[in-house]
């Protein structure tokens, strides 16, 4: 099968009719999974986007809650049956629910447990039942711990910090078994740092970018754990939810495969945090806290691998990104 242009809509005709693919989303209504939803919806694909909204917000499918295309239900992929009920005649399956805090994981490791390893289990298991065409799957850069190598490859991961990163990497195993055992087709996308509009700055699970605005908006000094000298690679949502997309319908060779997806670009966390200051004009001073338990000191995507595959080229550059995070936020 030929790469796609992610851009174009992709139909598939049957004697001439058109057929509505039907995709399910799990975390749906999430900052990334929400996005996901958006485009599939405006490439007049069937949508059933799936959220319990502990993090995941109605509001952010508000553009598209109203088309008959689209299809939110309000459920956790902890319940095995509602899985099985809404992957049933689904083409495409995009999971994106996760407990996403590497600190809510370090804290409560059960429930880290029970949502990243059982429930994508369960969602593994439906698709497999109903014979869905392939899984996309988040994973995580967390995955690579200690590992110190200036960029991180696919095949070199370190040892895990946090039950987090245990979990995520668990969900690739249990992803390449399904493919090899079941031959269900699974890939696997290790995020980075994904950032963008719409990231909830007031939850504990946010990225450092959205927060740091957060402070900005309300007046109030940038706080940064450790020294700040830890370097991040911070993915544009957009690029990620084009990566998505386009590992549904690639060829075969990318089967059972894990992919990272960050930009091939490290900022330190003080570049970062100076960066978003000058877009407000601000000489605030930045608070310096004690590093966190289970925070990774350097992360830094090597993307040859997706480049290759996926055709993955990032097009947002960080600083074009928190551009666009600033106006958003300003207008809003």
């Amino acid at each position: 099968m030929k790469k796609l242009d992610i851009n174009g809509i992709i139909k598939l005709a049957r004697i001439g009719v058109e057929i509505m693919e039907k995709f399910v989303v799990f975390g749906g209504a999430g900052f990334i999974g929400s996005r996901i939803c958006e485009l599939l919806v405006e490439q007049n694909k069937q949508v059933i986007a799936i959220d319990n909204l502990s993090t995941g917000k109605i509001e952010n499918l508000s553009q598209i809650i109203n088309l008959p295309n689209f299809q939110l239900i309000i459920g956790d992929i902890r319940d095995f049956d509602l899985c099985v009920k809404y992957t049933q005649g689904v083409d495409y399956c995009i999971h994106q629910a996760a407990l996403v805090s590497v600190p809510k994981s370090v804290e409560d490791p059960l429930l880290n447990n029970d949502i990243n390893i059982n429930g994508f289990l369960n969602v593994l298991e439906a698709c497999r039942i109903n014979k869905v065409k392939r899984v996309i799957y988040a994973s995580s850069s967390a995955v690579y711990g200690d590992n110190q190598d200036p960029k991180k490859q696919e095949d070199r991961i370190g040892g895990q910090l946090s039950p987090y990163a245990v979990s995520k990497l668990v969900n690739e195993y249990y992803a390449k078994l399904y493919t090899k055992l079941y031959q269900l087709e699974t890939v696997g996308l290790r995020y980075f740092n994904v950032y963008g509009p719409k990231q909830d700055p007031s939850s504990v699970y946010s990225g450092v970018i959205s927060i740091f605005f957060n402070r900005m908006i309300n007046g109030k000094e940038i706080s940064i754990y450790g020294d700040g000298n830890n370097t991040r690679d911070f993915v544009f949502v957009d690029d990620v939810v084009k990566a998505n997309i386009s590992a549904c319908y690639l060829d075969e060779k990318i089967v059972g495969n894990v992919y990272n997806i960050g930009t091939g670009k490290e900022t330190t966390i003080n570049e970062l945090a100076m960066q978003i200051m000058k877009l407000f004009n601000s000489q605030s001073k930045i608070n310096y806290l004690p590093e966190r338990i289970g925070d990774i000191k350097f992360s830094c995507a090597d993307i040859t691998k997706a480049n290759q595959d996926l055709g993955f080229v990032p097009q947002v550059t960080l600083t074009e990104g928190l551009k666009h995070i600033y106006d958003y936020l300003t207008k809003n």
